[in-house]
């Protein structure tokens, strides 16, 4: 008996879905609100804060070698000093009460509790399984913690885990391709898929005129029109770069099958649907702007 074999980019378009509804809670108000109840109220504090808290009390260089695009000294104005307001773990039950009302808010409780979100949740937790520690440091940070028990949550958990897994293997595939930070941000905006300069600017802490040395270098490299637009080289690059990505991220979707890679698929597409309709997300967030 044969196993049928897992599409190309099943594991991509299935990630797609997982992610969108994992980042909703960066743009949540529930989040500044539980946070701020720690103690943590500046938006990048608590940006760094969420996604570092499960490395434990670490400082500016891991933040930013984990987080790739942001700049160090951007990233050392809240790092180590965030740990002093709130410790690591104060971060993380706050960030799990913001996912709790921030999926309440969104999907509805009849959502929550639903037979498809308990199905949703064995079957990405069933993924995670075979996703692979080495090299990995936030897959493997938030591995380590607990599975929460409550389904909705423990879908939001697994769809962490695979989203940082992937995240982690791309950041090897961009270094691999010889992009910086900011060139990927640069070349991901330019494919009309990535956030609009003005958002990587005041999210990231590079500048405009950063964004422009790093525009000019790429078009040195001919990857980059005049217009901004990627040549035929850069968009071949960026098809490389998410072709390897892939394939660094095959185990936990050839671990779940394809029958269960379509279904989970099909179930985190209603759910992060769901959330669009509800405004999960600012308008301008992607784009060229």
């Amino acid at each position: 008996m044969t196993t049928a074999a897992l599409e190309p980019r099943a594991g991509r378009r299935c990630h797609n879905v997982l992610n969108s509804l994992h980042a909703t809670h960066y743009f949540s108000p529930d989040l500044g609100r539980e946070l701020g109840a720690v103690g943590v109220t500046d938006p990048r504090a608590v940006n760094f804060a969420v996604r570092a808290a499960a490395f434990g009390p670490v400082g500016a260089g891991a933040v930013t070698a984990a987080f790739y695009n942001y700049k160090y000294e951007l990233v050392a104005r809240y790092v180590p000093a965030v740990w002093e307001t709130a410790a690591p773990g104060q971060v993380l039950a706050a960030r799990a009460r913001a996912v709790d009302a921030t999926l309440r808010r969104l999907l509805g409780e009849e959502a929550l509790a639903s037979a498809e979100m308990a199905e949703a949740a064995r079957l990405a937790l069933r993924a995670a399984e075979a996703c692979s520690r080495a090299a990995r440091p936030l897959y493997a940070a938030h591995a380590d913690l607990p599975v929460p028990e409550e389904p909705h949550l423990a879908y939001w958990h697994a769809a962490t885990l695979l989203r940082e897994h992937r995240g982690d293997g791309h950041l090897a595939a961009l270094m691999s391709a010889g992009l910086d930070g900011l060139e990927a941000m640069v070349t991901h905006t330019a494919t009309g898929k990535g956030m609009t300069p003005r958002w990587v600017c005041a999210t990231r802490g590079w500048s405009r005129d950063e964004w422009d040395a790093a525009t000019d270098r790429l078009r040195g490299r001919g990857l980059l029109e005049t217009s901004g637009e990627l040549t035929e080289r850069g968009v071949a690059l960026r098809r490389e770069i998410e072709d390897e990505t892939d394939r660094l991220d095959r185990a936990p979707y050839e671990h779940l099958g394809p029958a269960g890679v379509a279904r989970l698929t099909e179930l985190g597409g209603v759910f992060a649907q769901a959330a669009l309709r509800a405004g999960a997300f600012p308008a301008d967030l992607i784009g060229k702007g």
